[in-house]
Protein backbone atom coordinates (compact mmCIF):
# COMPACT_ATOMS: atom_id res chain seq x y z
CA UNK A 1 0.00 0.00 0.00
CA UNK A 2 2.77 2.27 0.52
CA UNK A 3 4.36 1.77 -2.64
CA UNK A 4 1.30 2.24 -4.64
CA UNK A 5 1.11 6.28 -2.72
CA UNK A 6 4.98 6.51 -3.52
CA UNK A 7 4.55 6.17 -7.02
CA UNK A 8 2.35 9.28 -8.29
CA UNK A 9 4.78 11.25 -6.33
CA UNK A 10 7.75 9.95 -8.41
CA UNK A 11 5.52 10.34 -11.59
CA UNK A 12 4.84 13.87 -10.81
CA UNK A 13 8.57 14.84 -9.78
CA UNK A 14 9.70 12.77 -13.31
CA UNK A 15 7.30 14.97 -15.16
CA UNK A 16 8.38 18.29 -13.36
CA UNK A 17 12.25 17.16 -14.60
CA UNK A 18 11.70 16.67 -17.51
CA UNK A 19 9.31 19.76 -18.06
CA UNK A 20 12.81 21.89 -16.51
CA UNK A 21 14.92 19.82 -19.10
CA UNK A 22 12.61 21.18 -22.22
CA UNK A 23 12.43 24.40 -20.93
CA UNK A 24 16.31 24.15 -20.44
CA UNK A 25 16.90 22.53 -23.76
CA UNK A 26 14.93 25.69 -25.14
CA UNK A 27 16.86 28.33 -23.46
CA UNK A 28 19.70 26.82 -24.46
CA UNK A 29 18.80 26.76 -28.32
CA UNK A 30 17.25 30.38 -28.26
CA UNK A 31 18.74 33.41 -30.24
CA UNK A 32 22.56 34.57 -29.04
CA UNK A 33 24.41 37.61 -29.31
CA UNK A 34 26.78 36.86 -32.07
CA UNK A 35 29.14 39.61 -32.14
CA UNK A 36 29.17 43.26 -30.82
CA UNK A 37 30.48 46.85 -31.17
CA UNK A 38 32.52 47.98 -29.81
CA UNK A 39 34.37 44.94 -29.28
CA UNK A 40 34.30 43.48 -25.66
CA UNK A 41 37.00 45.70 -23.29
CA UNK A 42 38.33 48.13 -26.77
CA UNK A 43 38.50 51.96 -26.82
CA UNK A 44 37.15 53.27 -29.67
CA UNK A 45 36.43 56.44 -30.76
CA UNK A 46 34.11 58.49 -29.03
CA UNK A 47 32.39 60.88 -32.16
CA UNK A 48 29.45 59.71 -33.68
CA UNK A 49 29.84 56.33 -32.18
CA UNK A 50 26.44 53.58 -31.93
CA UNK A 51 26.66 50.79 -30.44
CA UNK A 52 25.57 47.59 -31.83
CA UNK A 53 24.73 43.86 -31.21
CA UNK A 54 24.10 41.16 -34.25
CA UNK A 55 22.10 38.24 -33.09
CA UNK A 56 22.62 34.45 -34.24
CA UNK A 57 18.80 34.56 -35.63
CA UNK A 58 16.08 36.70 -36.80
CA UNK A 59 14.94 39.10 -33.87
CA UNK A 60 11.40 39.97 -33.33
CA UNK A 61 11.69 44.25 -33.86
CA UNK A 62 9.03 44.87 -31.28
CA UNK A 63 10.93 43.23 -28.43
CA UNK A 64 14.51 45.22 -29.45
CA UNK A 65 13.79 48.62 -27.45
CA UNK A 66 15.43 50.96 -24.77
CA UNK A 67 14.34 48.62 -22.31
CA UNK A 68 16.21 45.72 -23.50
CA UNK A 69 19.23 47.45 -25.37
CA UNK A 70 20.68 49.15 -22.57
CA UNK A 71 23.35 51.63 -22.77
CA UNK A 72 25.09 52.74 -18.71
CA UNK A 73 28.09 54.55 -17.10
CA UNK A 74 27.76 52.91 -13.64
CA UNK A 75 24.07 53.01 -12.24
CA UNK A 76 23.73 55.95 -15.21
CA UNK A 77 21.58 55.17 -18.31
CA UNK A 78 22.33 57.28 -21.70
CA UNK A 79 19.39 58.19 -23.36
CA UNK A 80 19.26 57.11 -27.17
CA UNK A 81 17.42 55.07 -29.89
CA UNK A 82 17.51 51.84 -30.75
CA UNK A 83 16.76 50.48 -34.35
CA UNK A 84 16.66 46.79 -35.78
CA UNK A 85 17.71 45.80 -39.16
CA UNK A 86 18.28 42.68 -40.65
CA UNK A 87 19.86 40.81 -37.85
CA UNK A 88 21.58 44.01 -36.25
CA UNK A 89 20.31 46.12 -33.12
CA UNK A 90 22.08 49.39 -33.25
CA UNK A 91 21.79 51.94 -29.99
CA UNK A 92 22.30 55.73 -31.36
CA UNK A 93 23.07 57.75 -28.29
CA UNK A 94 21.57 61.41 -27.89
CA UNK A 95 24.71 62.95 -26.30
CA UNK A 96 28.14 61.64 -27.36
CA UNK A 97 29.43 59.37 -24.64
CA UNK A 98 32.37 61.21 -22.99
CA UNK A 99 35.76 60.70 -23.05
CA UNK A 100 37.49 58.37 -21.53
CA UNK A 101 34.28 56.76 -20.34
CA UNK A 102 33.87 53.47 -19.08
CA UNK A 103 30.30 52.20 -20.89
CA UNK A 104 28.79 48.81 -20.18
CA UNK A 105 26.36 47.81 -22.91
CA UNK A 106 23.38 45.09 -22.04
CA UNK A 107 20.93 43.48 -24.32
CA UNK A 108 18.42 41.45 -21.89
CA UNK A 109 16.72 38.09 -22.17
CA UNK A 110 14.12 40.60 -23.16
CA UNK A 111 14.50 39.99 -26.39
CA UNK A 112 13.05 37.88 -28.44
CA UNK A 113 13.43 36.15 -31.52
CA UNK A 114 11.06 36.06 -34.33
CA UNK A 115 9.28 32.78 -33.36
CA UNK A 116 9.08 33.82 -29.82
CA UNK A 117 11.90 32.45 -28.07
CA UNK A 118 13.70 34.63 -25.51
CA UNK A 119 17.85 35.60 -25.87
CA UNK A 120 19.35 33.04 -23.70
CA UNK A 121 20.65 35.17 -21.18
CA UNK A 122 21.41 38.38 -20.77
CA UNK A 123 24.35 39.82 -22.65
CA UNK A 124 26.28 41.93 -21.24
CA UNK A 125 29.85 43.65 -22.35
CA UNK A 126 31.98 46.61 -21.54
CA UNK A 127 34.40 49.42 -23.81
CA UNK A 128 35.53 52.74 -23.44
CA UNK A 129 35.45 55.53 -25.32
CA UNK A 130 37.96 58.04 -27.09
CA UNK A 131 37.87 61.88 -28.50
CA UNK A 132 39.99 63.56 -30.83
CA UNK A 133 42.26 66.02 -28.80
CA UNK A 134 39.99 69.71 -28.47
CA UNK A 135 41.46 72.61 -27.54
CA UNK A 136 39.60 74.37 -24.71
CA UNK A 137 41.83 77.05 -23.21
CA UNK A 138 44.50 79.28 -25.15
CA UNK A 139 47.09 81.54 -23.44
CA UNK A 140 47.49 84.40 -24.31
CA UNK A 141 44.17 84.71 -25.95
CA UNK A 142 43.69 85.59 -29.63
CA UNK A 143 44.30 88.85 -30.78
CA UNK A 144 45.57 89.92 -26.97
CA UNK A 145 47.68 93.36 -26.77
CA UNK A 146 50.14 94.52 -25.08
CA UNK A 147 51.35 91.02 -23.91
CA UNK A 148 54.56 90.83 -21.67
CA UNK A 149 57.62 90.20 -23.44
CA UNK A 150 58.60 87.18 -21.11
CA UNK A 151 55.60 85.63 -21.95
CA UNK A 152 54.88 81.70 -22.15
CA UNK A 153 52.40 79.90 -24.09
CA UNK A 154 49.94 77.13 -23.37
CA UNK A 155 46.88 75.51 -24.34
CA UNK A 156 44.69 72.99 -22.34
CA UNK A 157 42.91 70.28 -23.73
CA UNK A 158 39.57 68.21 -23.29
CA UNK A 159 41.21 65.03 -22.41
CA UNK A 160 44.86 63.31 -22.27
CA UNK A 161 47.26 63.27 -25.43
CA UNK A 162 49.96 61.57 -26.10
CA UNK A 163 52.74 63.69 -24.93
CA UNK A 164 55.06 62.75 -27.86
CA UNK A 165 52.88 64.28 -30.12
CA UNK A 166 53.52 67.94 -28.03
CA UNK A 167 56.75 69.04 -29.65
CA UNK A 168 58.11 71.92 -31.40
CA UNK A 169 57.31 70.79 -34.37
CA UNK A 170 53.29 70.93 -33.45
CA UNK A 171 53.46 73.60 -31.48
CA UNK A 172 55.32 76.51 -33.25
CA UNK A 173 55.35 80.27 -32.24
CA UNK A 174 56.37 82.88 -35.35
CA UNK A 175 56.91 86.31 -36.16
CA UNK A 176 55.98 86.50 -39.83
CA UNK A 177 58.05 83.71 -41.32
CA UNK A 178 60.65 83.80 -38.37
CA UNK A 179 60.33 80.93 -35.94
CA UNK A 180 60.61 81.27 -32.48
CA UNK A 181 62.83 79.04 -30.64
CA UNK A 182 61.92 77.55 -27.63
CA UNK A 183 61.03 73.93 -25.77
CA UNK A 184 57.74 72.58 -25.22
CA UNK A 185 56.35 70.83 -21.92
CA UNK A 186 53.04 68.66 -21.09
CA UNK A 187 51.48 69.19 -17.94
CA UNK A 188 48.43 67.13 -17.75
CA UNK A 189 46.25 68.23 -20.01
CA UNK A 190 48.25 71.79 -20.07
CA UNK A 191 51.11 72.15 -22.50
CA UNK A 192 53.55 75.05 -22.44
CA UNK A 193 55.77 76.06 -25.05
CA UNK A 194 58.46 78.49 -23.64
CA UNK A 195 60.19 80.82 -25.51
CA UNK A 196 64.03 80.84 -25.20
CA UNK A 197 64.60 84.64 -24.53
CA UNK A 198 62.10 87.66 -24.23
CA UNK A 199 59.68 88.12 -27.11
CA UNK A 200 60.58 91.33 -28.85
CA UNK A 201 58.70 94.14 -27.86
CA UNK A 202 55.66 95.74 -30.17
CA UNK A 203 55.75 92.62 -32.31
CA UNK A 204 53.06 90.72 -33.77
CA UNK A 205 53.51 87.03 -33.25
CA UNK A 206 51.35 83.74 -34.53
CA UNK A 207 51.04 80.86 -32.37
CA UNK A 208 50.47 77.00 -34.72
CA UNK A 209 49.36 73.64 -32.68
CA UNK A 210 48.95 71.39 -35.95
CA UNK A 211 47.06 68.14 -36.52
CA UNK A 212 50.41 66.58 -35.68
CA UNK A 213 48.70 66.62 -32.14
CA UNK A 214 47.31 63.25 -31.26
CA UNK A 215 45.88 61.68 -28.55
CA UNK A 216 46.70 58.00 -27.79
CA UNK A 217 44.50 56.04 -30.14
CA UNK A 218 46.25 58.46 -33.04
CA UNK A 219 43.37 60.75 -33.55
CA UNK A 220 44.79 63.93 -34.45
CA UNK A 221 43.70 67.34 -33.62
CA UNK A 222 40.23 67.74 -36.38
CA UNK A 223 41.64 71.03 -37.41
CA UNK A 224 45.13 73.19 -37.09
CA UNK A 225 44.57 75.98 -34.76
CA UNK A 226 46.68 78.93 -35.50
CA UNK A 227 45.76 82.35 -33.01
CA UNK A 228 48.17 85.68 -32.39
CA UNK A 229 48.80 88.26 -29.99
CA UNK A 230 50.69 91.41 -30.18
CA UNK A 231 53.64 92.14 -27.21
CA UNK A 232 53.69 94.93 -25.02
CA UNK A 233 54.64 98.08 -26.59
CA UNK A 234 57.34 100.39 -24.89
CA UNK A 235 54.85 103.41 -24.67
CA UNK A 236 52.89 101.10 -22.36
CA UNK A 237 55.66 101.59 -19.67
CA UNK A 238 55.66 98.13 -18.31
CA UNK A 239 57.80 98.92 -15.56
CA UNK A 240 54.79 102.37 -14.57
CA UNK A 241 51.00 101.98 -15.93
CA UNK A 242 51.26 97.99 -16.32
CA UNK A 243 53.25 96.64 -12.94
CA UNK A 244 55.51 94.18 -13.05
CA UNK A 245 56.37 91.77 -15.28
CA UNK A 246 53.92 88.50 -15.19
CA UNK A 247 55.75 85.48 -12.95
CA UNK A 248 56.36 82.72 -15.48
CA UNK A 249 54.44 79.31 -13.10
CA UNK A 250 55.78 77.55 -15.95
CA UNK A 251 54.52 73.61 -15.41
CA UNK A 252 52.94 75.04 -11.90
CA UNK A 253 50.44 76.67 -13.80
CA UNK A 254 48.82 73.67 -15.01
CA UNK A 255 47.84 72.93 -10.81
CA UNK A 256 44.64 74.45 -8.88
CA UNK A 257 45.93 72.84 -6.06
CA UNK A 258 49.87 71.35 -5.16
CA UNK A 259 51.23 70.61 -1.95
CA UNK A 260 54.20 69.40 -0.41
CA UNK A 261 53.28 67.28 2.24
CA UNK A 262 49.17 66.46 2.65
CA UNK A 263 46.13 68.16 0.18
CA UNK A 264 42.59 67.02 2.49
CA UNK A 265 38.81 67.96 1.49
CA UNK A 266 35.52 68.09 3.15
CA UNK A 267 32.74 67.83 1.16
CA UNK A 268 31.61 68.47 -2.56
CA UNK A 269 34.42 70.79 -3.70
CA UNK A 270 35.63 71.42 -7.48
CA UNK A 271 38.77 71.87 -8.83
CA UNK A 272 38.18 73.45 -12.62
CA UNK A 273 40.62 73.02 -15.81
CA UNK A 274 43.48 72.43 -13.65
CA UNK A 275 45.74 69.33 -11.93
CA UNK A 276 46.19 68.45 -8.23
CA UNK A 277 49.54 67.42 -7.26
CA UNK A 278 51.70 66.71 -4.50
CA UNK A 279 55.15 66.53 -4.13
CA UNK A 280 57.35 65.20 -2.40
CA UNK A 281 54.56 63.58 -0.26
CA UNK A 282 52.90 60.56 -1.49
CA UNK A 283 49.51 59.91 -2.94
CA UNK A 284 48.14 58.22 0.23
CA UNK A 285 48.52 62.00 1.33
CA UNK A 286 45.70 63.39 -0.84
CA UNK A 287 42.12 62.51 0.73
CA UNK A 288 39.02 63.71 0.19
CA UNK A 289 38.95 62.82 -3.48
CA UNK A 290 35.82 61.92 -4.01
CA UNK A 291 33.65 63.04 -2.69
CA UNK A 292 36.21 66.08 -4.57
CA UNK A 293 36.17 66.44 -8.02
CA UNK A 294 38.57 67.52 -10.24
CA UNK A 295 37.03 68.78 -13.93
CA UNK A 296 39.31 68.68 -17.12
CA UNK A 297 42.09 67.94 -14.62
CA UNK A 298 43.89 64.82 -13.31
CA UNK A 299 45.38 63.87 -9.91
CA UNK A 300 49.74 63.91 -9.51
CA UNK A 301 51.81 62.35 -6.76
CA UNK A 302 55.42 62.26 -6.59
CA UNK A 303 55.25 58.57 -5.58
CA UNK A 304 53.26 57.64 -8.86
CA UNK A 305 55.14 55.78 -11.67
CA UNK A 306 56.77 58.00 -13.88
CA UNK A 307 55.99 60.18 -15.97
CA UNK A 308 52.87 61.24 -13.36
CA UNK A 309 55.48 61.26 -10.23
CA UNK A 310 57.97 63.04 -12.72
CA UNK A 311 55.27 65.76 -13.52
CA UNK A 312 53.98 66.57 -9.88
CA UNK A 313 58.33 66.73 -8.70
CA UNK A 314 58.82 69.28 -11.94
CA UNK A 315 55.85 71.05 -10.98
CA UNK A 316 57.22 71.89 -7.28
CA UNK A 317 60.49 72.80 -8.89
CA UNK A 318 58.91 75.44 -10.60
CA UNK A 319 56.42 76.17 -7.75
CA UNK A 320 60.16 77.32 -5.86
CA UNK A 321 61.36 78.97 -9.17
CA UNK A 322 58.69 80.89 -9.22
CA UNK A 323 58.05 81.99 -5.54
CA UNK A 324 61.46 83.00 -5.40
CA UNK A 325 61.17 85.27 -8.56
CA UNK A 326 57.74 86.80 -7.31
CA UNK A 327 59.91 87.40 -3.80
CA UNK A 328 62.91 89.28 -5.64
CA UNK A 329 60.86 90.92 -7.45
CA UNK A 330 61.76 94.94 -7.28
CA UNK A 331 60.66 97.23 -10.52
CA UNK A 332 58.41 98.67 -9.93
CA UNK A 333 59.84 99.76 -6.48
CA UNK A 334 57.67 97.89 -3.93
CA UNK A 335 55.50 99.98 -2.38
CA UNK A 336 55.38 99.38 1.59
CA UNK A 337 52.25 98.26 2.73
CA UNK A 338 50.59 96.90 6.07
CA UNK A 339 47.93 95.99 8.23
CA UNK A 340 44.40 95.39 6.64
CA UNK A 341 43.91 96.02 2.80
CA UNK A 342 40.66 95.67 3.04
CA UNK A 343 38.40 98.62 1.64
CA UNK A 344 41.23 99.71 -0.70
CA UNK A 345 41.74 100.25 -4.06
CA UNK A 346 45.13 99.51 -6.02
CA UNK A 347 46.70 99.75 -8.97
CA UNK A 348 49.25 97.13 -11.07
CA UNK A 349 52.46 97.17 -9.16
CA UNK A 350 54.37 95.01 -6.67
CA UNK A 351 53.04 95.80 -2.59
CA UNK A 352 55.19 94.09 0.59
CA UNK A 353 54.93 93.63 3.89
CA UNK A 354 57.53 92.91 5.90
CA UNK A 355 55.42 91.08 8.39
CA UNK A 356 51.46 89.84 8.16
CA UNK A 357 49.16 91.17 5.00
CA UNK A 358 44.90 91.17 6.06
CA UNK A 359 42.24 91.54 4.30
CA UNK A 360 39.21 92.25 6.20
CA UNK A 361 37.36 95.69 6.97
CA UNK A 362 35.74 95.41 3.35
CA UNK A 363 36.92 94.03 -0.12
CA UNK A 364 40.27 94.82 -1.80
CA UNK A 365 40.06 95.81 -5.37
CA UNK A 366 42.48 95.45 -8.43
CA UNK A 367 41.73 98.27 -10.81
CA UNK A 368 43.65 97.85 -13.66
CA UNK A 369 43.39 101.20 -15.50
CA UNK A 370 43.04 102.08 -18.99
CA UNK A 371 44.42 100.72 -22.44
CA UNK A 372 46.57 99.30 -23.81
CA UNK A 373 47.70 97.28 -20.55
CA UNK A 374 44.20 97.00 -18.95
CA UNK A 375 44.26 93.19 -19.21
CA UNK A 376 48.20 92.28 -18.43
CA UNK A 377 48.35 94.80 -15.44
CA UNK A 378 49.91 92.46 -13.42
CA UNK A 379 50.07 92.42 -9.09
CA UNK A 380 52.57 90.86 -6.91
CA UNK A 381 52.05 90.84 -2.73
CA UNK A 382 54.87 89.88 -0.84
CA UNK A 383 53.66 89.15 2.43
CA UNK A 384 56.32 88.74 4.77
CA UNK A 385 54.48 86.26 7.08
CA UNK A 386 51.26 84.95 7.00
CA UNK A 387 47.90 86.37 4.83
CA UNK A 388 44.43 86.18 6.05
CA UNK A 389 41.44 86.96 4.49
CA UNK A 390 39.06 86.85 6.52
CA UNK A 391 35.71 86.32 4.69
CA UNK A 392 31.71 87.25 5.32
CA UNK A 393 31.53 90.67 4.90
CA UNK A 394 35.07 91.63 3.96
CA UNK A 395 38.23 89.94 2.69
CA UNK A 396 37.07 89.34 -1.27
CA UNK A 397 39.56 90.25 -3.99
CA UNK A 398 37.45 92.01 -6.78
CA UNK A 399 39.20 93.08 -10.19
CA UNK A 400 37.74 95.37 -12.62
CA UNK A 401 38.60 97.33 -15.52
CA UNK A 402 40.13 94.56 -17.44
CA UNK A 403 42.30 92.98 -14.40
CA UNK A 404 43.21 89.56 -14.54
CA UNK A 405 43.00 86.91 -12.09
CA UNK A 406 46.11 85.11 -13.77
CA UNK A 407 47.99 88.17 -13.31
CA UNK A 408 47.82 88.33 -9.61
CA UNK A 409 50.48 86.63 -7.49
CA UNK A 410 50.58 86.24 -3.22
CA UNK A 411 54.11 85.56 -2.25
CA UNK A 412 53.50 84.29 1.10
CA UNK A 413 56.38 83.70 3.68
CA UNK A 414 54.42 81.21 6.01
CA UNK A 415 50.71 80.07 5.28
CA UNK A 416 47.58 81.49 3.97
CA UNK A 417 43.93 81.54 5.21
CA UNK A 418 41.45 82.13 3.38
CA UNK A 419 38.13 82.82 5.46
CA UNK A 420 34.79 81.02 5.34
CA UNK A 421 32.43 82.26 2.04
CA UNK A 422 35.27 84.63 0.50
CA UNK A 423 35.50 85.07 -3.57
CA UNK A 424 39.09 85.06 -3.59
CA UNK A 425 41.40 86.18 -6.79
CA UNK A 426 45.19 85.28 -7.61
CA UNK A 427 47.67 82.35 -7.45
CA UNK A 428 48.79 81.77 -3.74
CA UNK A 429 52.59 80.33 -3.14
CA UNK A 430 52.94 80.08 0.50
CA UNK A 431 56.05 78.99 1.89
CA UNK A 432 54.34 76.48 4.02
CA UNK A 433 50.68 75.66 3.92
CA UNK A 434 47.07 77.07 2.70
CA UNK A 435 43.72 76.60 4.08
CA UNK A 436 40.41 77.31 2.30
CA UNK A 437 37.73 78.24 4.43
CA UNK A 438 33.95 76.64 4.25
CA UNK A 439 32.47 77.81 0.99
CA UNK A 440 35.17 79.95 -0.08
CA UNK A 441 36.38 80.04 -3.61
CA UNK A 442 39.62 80.95 -5.54
CA UNK A 443 39.99 81.99 -9.49
CA UNK A 444 43.37 80.97 -9.58
CA UNK A 445 45.45 78.81 -7.42
CA UNK A 446 46.32 77.16 -4.21
CA UNK A 447 50.54 76.57 -4.60
CA UNK A 448 51.90 75.15 -1.34
CA UNK A 449 55.54 74.42 -1.14
CA UNK A 450 56.41 72.47 1.99
CA UNK A 451 53.06 72.26 3.68
CA UNK A 452 49.48 70.99 2.90
CA UNK A 453 46.43 72.51 1.33
CA UNK A 454 43.19 72.20 3.33
CA UNK A 455 39.71 72.60 1.68
CA UNK A 456 37.61 72.69 4.22
CA UNK A 457 34.15 72.09 2.42
CA UNK A 458 32.22 73.27 -0.73
CA UNK A 459 35.81 74.74 -2.39
CA UNK A 460 35.67 76.05 -6.19
CA UNK A 461 39.33 76.63 -7.59
CA UNK A 462 38.54 77.69 -11.27
CA UNK A 463 41.46 78.71 -13.55
CA UNK A 464 42.29 82.25 -14.00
Amino acid sequence: MKLLKVIPIIALLFTVFVDSCKKEEQNASGPKVASAFPAVNTIVSGNNLKISATFSAPMDPSSITTKTFVVKQGATSFSGTVTYSGMTATFTPLVEIPHHINTTATISSGARSSSGQPLAHDYVWEFETCHPPIVTIVNPVNLATCVPINTTISINFSGETDPSTINTSTFTLSTGTTSVAGSVTVNGLTSTFTPTSNLLASTLYTVTITTGVKNYLAMPLENALIWSFTTLAPSCGQSQACGPLNVDLKTAGGFGILAGVGISNVGFSEIHDMNVGISPGFRSSITGFPPGIVFNGLIYAADDIAPPGAIATQAQIDLTNAYLVAEAATSPTPVIISGDLGGRTLGPGIYKSTSTMLLQSGDLTLDAGQAPCDSTAVWIFQVGSALTSVGGTGGNVVLINGAKAGHVFWQIGSSATIGDGTKFKGTLMALTSITLGSGSSVEGRALARNGAVTLSGANIITKP
